[in-house]
């Protein structure tokens, strides 16, 4: 495997027809790279999820994707509100999601838990009115 790769991604405001790119193209170039298929379903899962938040919550961002020999590291930016309180929204189920998002079948409120759940260690650095850091590392 490649001693290191970084991929960089820009995230639109809104856009859920672009959603998901990120997530794919990742987990195609991991493919590439002979990752074990356990570790592409977790990092999939975890950015998609991030991808969805970063377009309902935060006005975009950008997410810069590092694959080392021993880890793979997400780290999903954004310019967006902030998450006013983060061990609510780490709750299954609480959404801040508008009703138009949640009519597309969004915001169910597993964003942030999914992430969590399928990633080896999580850290959410934020400040209200200045935007979200979201840092995922998945283990290899």
């Amino acid at each position: 495997m490649a001693d290191l790769m970084e991929l960089n991604y820009a995230v639109s405001n809104e856009d859920f027809t672009r959603a998901g790119e990120a997530s794919s193209d990742v987990k195609k170039k991991l493919k590439q790279l002979g990752v074990s298929p356990e570790a592409i379903r977790k990092v999939a899962i975890a950015l998609y999820e991030g991808e969805i938040n970063m377009i309902i919550h935060a006005y975009g961002g950008k997410i810069k994707v590092t694959i080392s020999e021993d880890a793979i590291t997400l780290i999903l930016a954004d310019k967006g509100p902030g998450i006013a309180d983060v061990e609510k929204a780490m709750q299954a189920g609480y959404s801040t999601a508008p009703d138009k998002v949640r009519s597309l079948g969004f915001g169910a409120g597993m964003g942030l838990p999914n992430m969590k759940k399928n990633s080896d260690s999580m850290d959410i650095q934020t400040e209200l009115g200045v935007g979200t850091t979201v840092t995922m590392v998945i283990n290899l």
